[in-house]
């Protein structure tokens, strides 16, 4: 598995940087990786139909938990089989879509990728593996659906899609960590053998289901997927009907054994599921773009397979498995179908198209038998999987199940009516508008041109397979039945059937009857549509939202980024201090023993420092606070060799010497006295920061003088050979305990020598051969008073000595290693 993912990647880096040279035919290259993962899949389906589970795993980041553990199910199997086959039908239209364009590497590489991250997302047994591919399916979904960057709709839509699926995918993680922190594992096999119950599992639940739902485009997170009709049709035939949006539906699958006895599961999932059953379907009887109408469906879609999925009945997972794969089928074939329609007329107003069936036959029977599955039709795959679950439905028990039949009887009828708008409005004379609605002039039906058999034929396949499925459901009926069992092994011994007489088919057909009521009353419930205004949208919500964070932004930054260095500091050092300052309270952090001086020495120490510090703040001339300032710093240095410490002392001594000579050299460019300063009110908060941040370093300074266990030299010190591989313990800990600070330290002296160096090119003066600027004079260099210095002759010779030594020392502790 892992190879094939590689394959991937390969292929796309090829047709990324090959995509110039290639034009359209990037897509036949784009085949490659599906083909492989479909003939794989075809050569594993028998063993895992048999129970058996195709597994591999790389140890990642064993310390957190994160292995790329790949593991190959019956869920995963189907999905596997839509994500490749749709795939490979998908980069087969794309070829007969586009037109010859600079960019269409650049879009068939970020196609792969996001099909290598989907099959990571299905064949993942880590949550936190799982995450990494879910969140590598919103980053190149954003790609994807801002292709056209040049229009504002699909530049707007791209990032709508990647905050809201970015924001669930954040509330996903942190469900993953309390899961994996409770069960102790994060591997989703042994999570189902081994549900986790502790109190921190229903938070776990929201939050995983927050993911999902935004993933899934559920209510109230639906209003990107409609924004992402931007995208080119093959965006939408492959990432919006059986692939992305799909991700949030297999996670509530296989995290159902897993969190399904939370309380809070089977409500949410239910109520949520339902409310987006019922409010999609409705929409798609509101708008006049064929590819909305589609979106809208698929989002009441969404709904019904997150309740099925949830609600824990299992022969609802059965029908919720036959579900998913006739909505793949007939969802990625009537995206198709739009893409055809606005190819060859240029619109998708289903007001403006007049008689396509004409001129597109093939493609009108296509969309034809692909509707009839959608809404539900007998003889087709739709109708299979939808009565199913009706009479899952009807076998339940409980108020949830009665509350998700009804909706499902309302979802099939308005998805029905919708349907034959769809297609009544595609390929006849169309709809009349209601009153009120202006509509462009209609297309002409003779300057609608013939699509290429390279668009046609994967929509035909799609239909046809519906069609057969439909008829002959044996053929994909073990693998339905795999899938549901691997998500609930209660869910074994049903089957799907044709048809079947009884409560479910009666409640089927008074759904179509409903529907034909719908379409009869379309007008008036189409002018009934136009008078309700709805002054709040999922559009309008997103934009208040992303507005109303800007604006609290605004205001942040305005409080804590005012241009005031004292201000930065306040905020930089309160925050520090108080933040784990929180831990103290209500601690016994102060140590029972403490010792507060051991010797007279230690004593008279610490009130030196006391007094030179009072004296900073206190003296009036600049001169005397540096030599105060000076004197703390020297005075530390006593206390180090009270501490039997002379070579921190020495180091202090040193140090404090050049900082004092810094310091001295710049006061000769200030005033002798500081300003005098009256006391006002606004000030005191400079003392309050100061107390703040004493009173926090106090407290934990005291309470880390307690006893330890282990002081932190005996971790290092046996953490130095297994974790770092070396005798050497200094070396270990400073290049890999501590390799940040090592990194940071490194990187200060490396800025600082470059700074050094351009300063003294800068001023160094102008020789006379030297050439000022075009069209400039040279302006009068004052140089430095170290460059007017006498150049030492033994200090360049010393140099010139110990320099090449010194590489060559340091050119050998690398290559050696810790052990040097």
């Amino acid at each position: 598995m892992g190879a094939l993912l590689a394959v991937y990647v390969v292929v796309a880096l090829v047709v990324g940087l090959g995509g110039r040279r290639l034009g359209r035919r990037v897509f036949l290259v784009a085949l490659v990786p599906n083909v492989a993962v479909l003939a794989w899949a075809a050569a594993h389906t028998p063993e895992v139909l048999d129970g058996a589970t195709v597994a591999e795993g790389v140890s990642w980041v064993p310390q957190l938990g994160l292995d790329l553990d790949l593991r190959l199910g019956a869920l995963g199997l189907t999905m596997t089989w839509l994500i490749s086959g749709i795939g490979s039908l998908v980069a087969i239209y794309a070829f007969g879509y586009f037109g010859e364009r600079d960019d269409l590497g650049r879009f068939a590489a970020t196609l792969l990728v996001f099909g290598a991250a989907m099959c990571g997302v299905v064949w993942s047994d880590n949550l936190l593996a799982l995450f990494v591919f879910w969140e590598l399916t919103s980053i190149s979904s954003y790609a994807l659906i801002g292709f056209d960057n040049r229009t504002e709709a699909a530049r707007n839509a791209a990032l709508q899609a990647l905050l809201v699926t970015g924001a669930g995918g954040l509330a996903l993680l942190a469900g993953f960590v309390l899961i994996g922190i409770d069960a102790g594992t994060y591997s989703l096999s042994a999570l189902s053998a081994a549900p986790p119950t502790g109190a921190t599992i229903p938070a776990a639940a929201v939050l995983v289901l927050i993911g999902a739902c935004t993933k899934s485009a559920q209510v109230p997170f639906h209003g990107w997927l409609s924004a992402a009709m931007a995208a080119p049709t093959p965006v939408s035939a492959y990432l919006h009907s059986a692939t992305m949006v799909k991700a949030g539906v297999f996670a509530v699958a296989v995290l159902t054994p897993v969190l399904g006895d939370a309380g809070p599961w089977v409500p949410l999932t239910v109520g949520v599921g339902t409310v987006t059953m019922v409010w999609g379907s409705y929409q798609s009887l509101r708008h006049r773009d064929l590819k909305l109408v589609l979106a809208s469906s698929t989002i009441a879609a969404l709904g019904l397979l997150i309740a099925l999925f949830g609600i824990g009945i299992p022969e609802a997972t059965f029908a919720a498995v036959a579900v998913l794969v006739a909505h793949a089928l007939y969802k990625a074939c009537g995206f198709m179908v739009v893409g055809i329609v606005d190819h060859a007329a240029h619109t998708r107003d289903l007001y403006r198209l007049r008689g396509l069936r004409h001129r597109l036959p093939v493609v009108a029977g296509a969309a034809a038998v692909a509707g009839a599955s959608m809404a539900a039709i007998p003889l087709t795959f739709g109708f299979v999987g939808k009565e199913v679950a009706i009479e899952a439905l009807l076998h339940g028990s409980g108020t949830a199940a009665v509350v998700l039949l009804v909706a499902l009887v309302a979802f099939s009828a308005m998805t029905a009516a919708a349907v034959w708008r769809f297609w009544q409005g595609a390929f006849t004379d169309g709809p009349p508008p209601p009153p009120g609605i202006e509509v462009r002039e209609p297309v002409d039906p003779a300057t609608v041109h013939t699509p290429a058999l390279a668009t046609v034929a994967p929509a035909v396949l799609l239909a046809a397979a519906g069609a057969v499925l439909g008829v002959v459901p044996a053929l994909i009926d073990p693998l339905v039945s795999a899938a549901a069992v691997a998500v609930d092994p209660a869910a074994a011994g049903y089957a799907l059937h044709v048809i079947t007489f009884g409560p479910a088919l009666a409640l089927s057909l008074a759904a179509l009857v409903l529907a034909g009521g719908l379409v009869a009353a379309a007008r008036p419930i189409a002018a009934l549509q136009q008078r309700l205004v709805r002054p709040w949208t999922a559009a309008t919500a997103f934009r208040s939202t992303v507005a109303g964070l800007l604006l609290a932004a605004n205001a942040v930054v305005g409080v804590v980024q005012s241009g005031s260095l004292p201000q930065y500091l306040g905020v930089i050092l309160v925050t520090a201090a108080v933040a784990p300052g929180l831990l103290l309270i209500g601690s016994s952090w102060f140590p029972a023993d403490a010792v507060w001086a051991e010797s007279p020495l230690q004593l008279a120490t610490v009130v030196a420092v006391v007094a030179c510090a009072l004296g900073v703040v206190l003296v009036r001339r600049r001169f005397a606070a540096v030599m105060i300032l000076g004197a703390v710093g020297y005075v530390v240095g006593v206390l180090f060799i009270a501490y039997d410490a002379p070579d921190l002392a020495l180091t202090q001594f040193l140090v404090e010497t050049v900082i004092v000579v810094a310091f001295v050299l710049v006061l000769r460019r200030l005033p002798d006295r500081f300003d005098i300063v009256r006391w006002r009110m606004r000030e005191a908060w400079q003392i309050g920061v100061s107390v703040i941040v004493g009173v926090t370093v106090f407290g934990f300074l005291l309470a880390s003088g307690g006893p330890a266990p282990q002081t932190p030299t005996d971790a290092m010190v046996a953490r130095a050979g297994p974790d770092g591989g070396g005798a050497n313990v200094v070396n270990v800990i400073l290049t890999d305990i501590r390799a940040l600070d090592t990194l940071g330290e490194i990187t200060v002296v490396a800025v600082a020598a470059l700074g050094v160096l351009a300063l003294t090119a800068l001023l160094r003066p102008r020789r006379d051969g030297d050439d000022a600027p075009t069209g400039t004079e040279a302006p009068a260099a004052v140089p430095p008073p170290f460059l007017d210095a006498v150049p030492s002759s033994v200090l360049d010779a010393a140099v010139r000595v110990t320099f090449p030594i010194v590489m060559v020392l340091a050119l050998f502790l690398l290559l050696s290693g810790h052990d040097a």
